[in-house]
């Protein structure tokens, strides 16, 4: 009978101890999902992050451009289709079948 209650609580520490380690196991499991789709998240923003910022030098060179009156010219041909006097614009076609 001593012997049968030993093993029986020995089988208890066992299945508490296996359920513990079961439980820590999901836990850290789900933690590690949980860094490496936040490391996914991350690394996509940082990369929105940087086009942002090329789109912002880009953005910045052409206000500094148009900011000059020599470089707003060729903006206002282009868009406005306004000339100087003295000035024409000319408009080319490719020729059909080419």
């Amino acid at each position: 009978m001593k012997r049968t209650l030993r093993a029986l609580g020995r089988l208890g520490v066992a299945c508490v101890a296996l359920a513990f380690a079961t439980i820590v196991g999901t836990q850290y499991a789900r933690i590690i999902g949980r860094n490496i789709a936040l490391s996914s998240e991350l690394g996509a923003a940082q990369s929105d992050i940087r086009a942002l910022q090329e789109k912002e030098v880009l953005q910045e060179r052409e206000i500094k451009r148009l900011s000059d009156p020599r470089g707003a010219i060729p903006e206002i041909h282009d868009k406005l289709h306004l000339v100087e006097d003295g000035e024409a614009i000319i408009y080319l076609k490719k020729p059909h079948g080419r």
